[in-house]
């Protein structure tokens, strides 16, 4: 059970970062043009963040201990509530850069958990 936790927490401390960047930012052009990061950027990349969170957490409530489980009903809760409340700032023009769908790197990272083996799972 700790393993899983720590690997959950390693996993989103490195990833959650990179995820927030836009192209721009991860080059460093923005830095250097004096541009600042684009609010479409940071809203796609945590949308995608929660909507990945709550997919990884279901396949956890299926294979997880019971640990792991609690775990995952807690993190489906937590993105749950960050989603909505994501939503409900986000007007105008601005929802349209609201994902309605998984990104194939955050896909593939969920087909990887899918076909690990519950026994495997932690």
């Amino acid at each position: 059970m700790k393993r899983t936790i720590l690997a959950i927490a390693i996993s989103c401390g490195l990833t959650l970062p990179a995820l927030a960047q836009s192209v721009g930012e991860k080059t460093g052009v923005n830095s250097v043009l004096g541009v600042a990061p684009k609010t479409e950027d940071f809203i796609k990349e945590v949308a995608l963040s929660d909507m990945l969170e709550i997919e990884a957490a279901k396949i956890a409530q299926q294979k997880g201990n019971a640990a792991e489980k609690k775990f995952a009903d807690q993190m489906i809760t937590d993105h749950t509530k960050t989603s909505t409340e994501l939503k409900a700032l986000v007007s105008g023009e601005m929802k349209a850069a609201l994902p309605t769908g998984l990104d194939d790197s955050s896909q593939k990272k969920l087909d990887v958990l899918r076909n690990t083996k519950p026994d495997n799972f932690a």
